[in-house]
This record gives structure tokens, C-alpha cells and sequence, in this order.
């Protein structure tokens, strides 16, 4: 059976056990000594929030719904604000969603 997700415009079937597996190697990755010199700068990747290490969450860029595996290339330190809000979306679409953010601000909105 393929897992199934839809996403902003387009469909993506992810072979099975392959979020389970990736999640896995996530907790595995989270102990690793790169890691923790990646969290210990204690900044958000996405919002450049100063935040204690130990509150930063791993975040999957391309995320593991979307295809994305558990790679030093594909984790970055992120508040659990952003993580929550970023939810399922590749990096373009985290960007729009942001500037959509701003410009609601802009506005006084």
C-alpha cells in the first residue's frame, strides 16, 4: 500500500514504512554529535529566534511526508512555533507562506 498525502498542488505517494523509517533515523540523528553543535548555537533556522537548545526541534526541509529523507542536508534546528506552523510544506511554499505573513503585517493587519 502507498501512503498518500495531498499537498498544495500535487499528490505524492510515499512507499510504505518510509515516514516510520525516516523518524527513526531522525532519533537516531538527534544524538549524534552534530547535532548538538547544531543546536547549541540555540537559533531558529527559519525565524533566526534565539531559543535554548534544548527547546529547538529537528525539522525535515523537504518534509518525510513529502519524500524527504533523514539527512544531515535535510535537517535544520528549528522553534517548535515555526516547525508547527511549516507543517508539510517544501521550502517555497514555507517562503510564500512567510512573505504572506509579513505583508499581512505590513498592513496592520
Amino acid at each position: 500500500m502507498i501512503e498518500e498525502m495531498q499537498g498544495p498542488g500535487f499528490l505524492v505517494e510515499v512507499p510504505p514504512g518510509h515516514v516510520r523509517k525516516e523518524k527513526e533515523k531522525a532519533r537516531a540523528l538527534r544524538k549524534t554529535q552534530w547535532w548538538q553543535r547544531r543546536i547549541a548555537k540555540g537559533r531558529c533556522h527559519y525565524c533566526g529566534a534565539s531559543v535554548p537548545p534544548r527547546d529547538l526541534t529537528m525539522d525535515h526541509v523537504v518534509p518525510l511526508i513529502r519524500g524527504g529523507r533523514t539527512t544531515k542536508g535535510n535537517v535544520v534546528p528549528c522553534c517548535k512555533e515555526c516547525n508547527n506552523k511549516k507543517k508539510y510544506y517544501l521550502p517555497i511554499e514555507w517562503e510564500e507562506y512567510l512573505k504572506t505573513l509579513q505583508a499581512g503585517l505590513d498592513k496592520g493587519e
